[in-house]
């Protein structure tokens, strides 16, 4: 156990048991948790009210977490990969009932001519992994990847069920995004929402704000191995190397690669809440009922959980890790990150960290952080 680290940022009075349990996961918690840095960060309508800042962004800690200080949030980006696929069903260019060929004819091959765009947000289109042993170095050829993708069979009958996609999501979506927008995500998302500190693909004069992360004590519980596990986490080709290098950082990998603040990433799971950023209508409230819908409950076929998925996010009602309020959106993040929406309470949150834990989902210190939030309103 060490010293309290100092905690840094905005927390008006009524949120004192939020900032009490931010404090408490540097200091009550096992596998060393303490050494590390992390900020929580909570919006109401948008604007930011609750910003906890403590830690350290390096493993020697020398350096102070900060507000500039950049995480990569891993899979908690593909909340906002989701969002930008909704940015596209807003202005017409995409239609969540459409079969994605449609859009990306050569999509349709090998029995995924019918698969909708719903359905590929939502994780039900067999594409979890390769169904093949690859290099691991094919992730760095953007091509590749979908030339393979697009020439395989869906390891289940897509539509049946979910079975969550961890990297080759990012790259179907980003993909269909840019056949209809003309873009890549992480250029929209500089462009489309200036000012936020969220970054797609990152370049390198911004690589010295990067917090330093610590992997996982042990590995998660991926319930009983089969081989469509095998394919989507397990596997020798199952995702790139060098996480952490320049390569990949810089690269555009929307599912796993996303850099963030925690005030920014709040703000953004703002859109899903009211539609509105900084005072512009982003999502109409058809488009919002439209994502938010549930598009396929039940046990996932790759990470072991119930799961209620709407387009590209996950819905709280089953999993219950995302507060009181069934009708809240969010995604987790490896190690522990996670962003969330609560259109009822119109809240956005969203946690980082530079001490990864195991869990998949639900990490306990960002269900502690939740939990008060949602004391103190």
């Amino acid at each position: 156990m060490t010293d309290l680290p100092d905690i840094q940022g905005l927390c008006p009075p009524r949120f004192d048991a939020l900032k009490d349990a931010f404090a408490a996961n540097f200091v009550d918690a096992p596998e060393g948790l303490n050494e590390q840095g992390a900020r929580f960060s909570v919006c109401i309508e948008g604007e930011v009210v609750v910003d906890l800042i403590g830690g350290w962004a390096d493993a020697a800690r020398t350096v102070p977490f900060g507000e500039r200080t950049l995480t990569p949030v891993f899979s908690t980006g593909k909340a906002v990969m989701a969002t930008l696929i909704a940015t596209c069903v807003e202005r017409g260019l995409l239609d969540y009932e459409q079969p994605v060929s449609r859009y990306w004819p050569a999509f349709g091959q090998n029995g995924k001519d019918a698969i909708t765009v719903a359905q590929m947000m939502s994780h039900q289109s067999g594409l979890p992994g390769f169904s093949e042993t690859v290099d691991p170095t094919i992730w760095f050829d953007r091509q590749a990847v979908l030339d393979q993708l697009c020439a395989q069979a869906p390891m289940w009958p897509p539509g049946t069920a979910s079975g969550y996609h961890p990297i080759t999501i990012g790259y179907l979506a980003g993909e269909l995004f840019r056949i209809v927008d003309g873009r890549t995500m992480g250029t929209a998302l500089r462009q489309d929402f200036p000012g936020l500190d969220l970054w797609i693909g990152l370049p390198e004069a911004e690589h010295g704000r990067v917090a330093q992360m610590r992997k996982p004590a042990s590995a998660p519980d991926l319930g009983v191995i089969d081989a469509v596990k095998r394919a989507a986490f397990l596997d020798k080709g199952s995702a790139p190397g060098g996480r952490g290098s320049t390569e990949w950082r810089t690269m555009e990998i929307p599912s796993a690669n996303m850099h963030a603040t925690a005030d920014d990433l709040a703000r953004f799971m703002a859109v899903l809440t009211t539609g509105v950023l900084d005072g512009r209508m982003v999502l109409s409230p058809d488009t919002l009922s439209q994502m938010r819908r549930e598009r396929i409950a039940g046990l996932d076929r790759v990470v072991p959980f119930d799961i209620s998925w709407a387009a590209g996010v996950m819905r709280n009602e089953r999993l219950n890790i995302f507060g009181p309020n069934p009708e809240t959106l969010g995604h987790c993040g490896w190690g522990g990150s996670c962003a969330l929406a609560d259109p009822g309470a119109r809240i956005s949150a969203a946690y980082v960290m530079t001490r990864q834990s195991p869990h998949l989902l639900g990490d306990p210190r960002a269900t502690r952080l939740i939990e008060a939030l949602y004391s103190t309103l």
